[in-house]
C-alpha cells in the first residue's frame, strides 16, 4: 500500500474564503468609523456602571453588594424550573466564593475592571483584549441569571473582538498596534527596525 506523502496531504487542505464584505468590515479602516461609535458605546456603558460601584462603599469596601447579588442568584437557582443560574457548576463556584468571603475583593476587582474596560475601549487601546475583558464580564453576568443590557453588550464585544486590527484605528491602535506587534510579528519596538518614511519606501521600490 502506497503511503501519502506531505505534499497529497496538504492539497486535501482547502482555505475557504471569507466574503469580501466580511473582510472588508472586520479589517479595512473604512470602516473604523463605524468601529469607533461602537467603542465609545460600549465604553460609556462600562464606564457609567463602574462609576456607581466606585462611589458605592457596599462595593468598594465591604462587598456586600456582589454579596446579596451571588446569594440571591444562588437562591433562585436551587430546586426552580428556570433557574438563575443554569449550570450547576457555575453555582457551586459561586458558592463557594461566598463561603469563602471572596466578595469583599472581588466586588472592587469588578468595579475597577469596569473603568478600565471602558477607558481603554473608549481611547481604543487595546481594543480587542479590552472588549474580550468586557465580554467576560458579559458572560459571568449572564452565566448568574442576569439579562438587562448584558447580552447587546456582549455581542458587540464580540464583533470588535473579531474587527481587533482597525476597531481601534480612530484611536491609539492606530500608533500603539504598529509599535509594539503581535506575538507573531513583532512591532518596531521589538523588531529593532526604525520606522521607514515615505521617502525611504518609494526609494526601496524604484
Amino acid at each position: 500500500m502506497r503511503s501519502t506523502t506531505v505534499n497529497e496531504r496538504r492539497s486535501n487542505v482547502v482555505a475557504v474564503t471569507d466574503p469580501p464584505f466580511a473582510i472588508s468590515l472586520l479589517s479595512s479602516t473604512r470602516w473604523a468609523w463605524l468601529w469607533l461609535i461602537v467603542r465609545l458605546y460600549v465604553g460609556y456603558e462600562w464606564i457609567s456602571a463602574s462609576l456607581e460601584k466606585l462611589s458605592n462603599p457596599a462595593w468598594m469596601q465591604t462587598g456586600l453588594a456582589l454579596k446579596g447579588f451571588w446569594t440571591t442568584a444562588v437562591a433562585n437557582g436551587a430546586g426552580t424550573t428556570h433557574p438563575a443560574i443554569a449550570f450547576g457548576w457555575y453555582r457551586a463556584f459561586i458558592q463557594a466564593m461566598i463561603g469563602a468571603g471572596d466578595y469583599v475583593w472581588f466586588a472592587k476587582l469588578i468595579a475597577i475592571g469596569e473603568l478600565t474596560v471602558g477607558i481603554l475601549l473608549v481611547l481604543g487601546i487595546f481594543t480587542g483584549l479590552a472588549a474580550f475583558a468586557g465580554g467576560f464580564l458579559n458572560w459571568n453576568f449572564m452565566m448568574a441569571g442576569t439579562a438587562s443590557i448584558n447580552p447587546v453588550l456582549f455581542t458587540l464585544s464580540i464583533l470588535l473582538l473579531l474587527a481587533w486590527k482597525t476597531a481601534g484605528w480612530l484611536g491609539v491602535d492606530r500608533f500603539l498596534l504598529p509599535a509594539l506587534g503581535t506575538p507573531w510579528r513583532p512591532g518596531l519596538v521589538f523588531s529593532g527596525r526604525a520606522p521607514e518614511t515615505r521617502e525611504v519606501r518609494k526609494a526601496s521600490e524604484s
